[in-house]
């Protein structure tokens, strides 16, 4: 069943000090939907964010919620609620009145505080710390109480700003699995921004890959990862190796020297493109059966398989493999059609 679009972001651009920040963003974000910003700093995804909950004003374009303009609508009245990375938790309040702290500003009865409180922090795994002081948790515990105040007001959109960079690799990943249960429990949209690849892959049912204040690609993690539409979103999620080529004719890519059937068509005869083949793509054949040869650079163990590095001709390419090998050995490259990605040339800088 198609979800109805409750933001939409319609020609919104932002200039800072004469420098464009947002350039043009025309975006659909859809109800009940886990939705990542993702890209490198500066890209202009955390002022996207800043739009969206009411904390920047665009220089042009409209922003519309539920097909009404809020535009100009202070962040308070919006239905909208924000997790920062730095969790702005009041020191000086246990955990029970740092969530309640939004319910009791708008005089809530102290009946309906006391179970909407107890029902958040029953969502959040944190019914035993009602009474703990905020400098007597875990950072990951401190996060859990930040979106318990976030969600309490019951926002329609949940916006949240790198909210687990400040975590160990295992709590981080642990919050990354309980946010989304807690997303799909709830059944309301959360807008997450990061520049953490696996982070957004893991976690999210739409992605969108921004860079330099545009958008480069929206899609599934699925889509995103294995039909990036350009060398930017293949770079910048996961490992790619990028090579110059020419598109001969439909299906058929000369790179390294050498033709290569291919699954892509659609570009111009001999036209210039960007090659991606993935890491994982890439299979260690003898060098008598392969088109592409090279000499082993370098061997590192990353626990699930072996980082290689292969020097073929100047050009050096990054392989996965379960199988290790020896440092100067000469060895073949080789691939599949449906392993070979053909990109239009980067118009953009790459990373």
């Amino acid at each position: 069943m198609k979800k109805d679009v409750i933001i939409r972001l319609a020609g919104i651009c932002v200039d800072f000090d004469g420098e464009r920040i947002l350039d043009n963003i025309n975006l659909d974000l859809y109800d009940q939907t886990f939705v990542t910003l993702l890209g490198p700093s500066g890209c202009g995804k955390t002022t996207t964010l800043r739009i969206i909950g009411g904390f920047e004003k665009p220089t042009s374009g409209r922003l519309f919620f539920e097909n009404v303009d809020i535009t100009d609508l202070p962040p308070y009245s919006r239905k909208v609620n924000t997790v920062f990375q730095k969790y702005a938790l009041f020191p000086h309040l246990n955990v029970y009145d740092n969530v309640a702290f939004g319910l009791k500003l708008k005089k809530v009865p102290k009946k309906e505080i006391a179970l909407r409180v107890n029902e958040m922090l029953e969502l959040v795994n944190l019914t035993a710390f009602e009474r703990r002081g905020i400098d007597k948790l875990s950072g990951g515990q401190q996060q859990r109480v930040a979106i318990a105040r976030a969600l309490i007001n019951r926002p329609q959109v949940l916006l949240l700003d790198e909210p687990l960079g400040a975590l160990d690799l295992k709590l981080r990943k642990e919050m990354q699995t309980e946010l989304k249960k807690i997303q799909q429990g709830l059944g309301i949209t959360f807008v997450y921004v990061t520049h953490d690849q696996e982070e957004a892959l893991t976690m999210s049912d739409i992605v969108i890959v921004m860079n330099n204040g545009e958008i480069q690609q929206i899609g599934t993690p699925i889509d995103i990862y294995n039909e990036p539409e350009n060398a930017f979103v293949a770079d910048f999620i996961g490992e790619s190796n990028i090579i110059e080529g020419i598109m001969k004719e439909d299906f058929l890519v000369s790179f390294l020297g050498n033709d290569f059937i291919c699954v892509d068509k659609g570009f111009e005869a001999n036209e210039s493109v960007d090659v991606v083949l993935r890491p994982e793509d890439v299979r260690v054949v003898a060098a008598q059966d392969a088109n592409i040869t090279g000499v082993v650079s370098s061997v590192t163990f990353k626990g699930v398989h072996y980082e290689i590095t292969v020097d073929s001709c100047g050009c050096f390419w990054l392989i996965h493999s379960t199988i290790s090998q020896e440092p100067g050995n000469l060895i073949g490259l080789d691939f599949s059609p449906t392993d070979i990605h053909i990109m239009k040339k980067m118009k953009i800088p790459r990373l």
